[in-house]
């Protein structure tokens, strides 16, 4: 057998992700058979597409020439947590835009998930059909046709896809609150939960109702409880982080062609989980399962 060890990065990541990031030439239909065929086990006990890792969980792939083959160590490349026939979602890292702008140069997400795909014989487009600033990190959803793209933002537009970020913001908030706040003139509403505060700061799970641009960064700091990173809108520089502490990490919406329910969750990036850690004295597991418990 081969053997991983799940990180603090592959905490809450589906199975099915996991593999194709270590088996980054293999198809979506060879990962499903390899699973259904019982040739990979967490735990020791047979793996599904869709189980959530956790840290330090025991991944085994069964030691085929074709298997052996397919293996690759894992590289910095798109991190790609979700994928059928419509659609792909990558969880974006912070600092990187989603499309080619000639503010922030060339590299982006839409032409890195290309290439990922073209690595792997896949000639295609991507449509991203939501967006995150820069320098926020998480689920970017993209289709793969512009037909495709209509039909996923149609849920995005009416309301109909739930989206949750985590994010650290400056002093002491409320057990939970609503802030309604029209933002450019238009009907804002983001929903916040405070999941914990410690040293100065507090960790929140925000719902935004709307979706407007920069709401969650600017309905925060309009209630005093700026987003940690985010000197634009009065947030206080961190040094884990190059950027702010925000990370988008769920996404669930009926899909538009099966009708199924479908809920993607993001593991929060390594350096934002050094910096949970440090606010936490080390113990960031708990945080996340109640994150994954939705």
């Amino acid at each position: 057998m081969i053997n991983y060890s799940a990180t603090i990065a592959d905490h809450g990541r589906r199975m099915d992700s996991f593999l194709r990031a270590i088996l980054p030439a293999a198809s979506v239909s060879y990962i499903r058979q390899i699973l259904k065929g019982g040739s990979v086990t967490l735990n020791d006990l047979p793996a599904t597409p869709e189980v959530l890792l956790r840290l330090s969980d025991t991944v085994s792939l069964k030691e085929t020439s074709r298997i052996r083959s397919l293996v690759k160590p894992r590289t910095n490349g798109p991190d790609l947590l979700y994928e059928d026939d419509e659609i792909a979602v990558f969880n974006k890292t912070a600092g990187l835009s989603v499309h080619r702008s000639a503010e922030h140069g060339i590299h982006n997400l839409v032409d890195a998930g290309i290439a990922f795909f073209g690595r792997r014989g896949i000639e295609l487009k991507l449509y991203p059909v939501n967006r995150l600033d820069r320098e926020t990190s998480g689920l970017v959803v993209m289709a793969k046709s512009s037909a495709k793209a209509g039909a996923f933002g149609k849920l995005f537009q009416e309301g109909l896809v739930e989206k949750r970020y985590l994010t650290v913001v400056s002093g002491k908030t409320a057990d939970s609150g609503v802030i309604d706040l029209p933002l450019d003139e238009k009907e804002s509403r983001s929903e916040f939960r405070t999941l914990c505060t410690r040293k100065g700061v507090s960790i929140l799970s925000v719902t935004p109702i709307t979706g407007r641009s920069h709401q969650i960064r600017r309905h925060l700091s309009s209630i005093g409880h700026p987003v940690m990173g985010d000197l634009r809108y009065g947030g206080k520089r961190i040094r884990e982080l190059g950027g702010h502490a925000l990370h988008s990490y769920r996404l669930a919406f009926p899909h538009p062609v099966s009708g199924a329910e479908v809920s993607i969750f993001s593991p929060v990036p390594e350096e934002f989980a050094g910096y949970l850690s440090r606010i936490l004295d080390g113990d960031i597991v708990p945080l996340l399962d109640s994150l994954m418990a939705g």
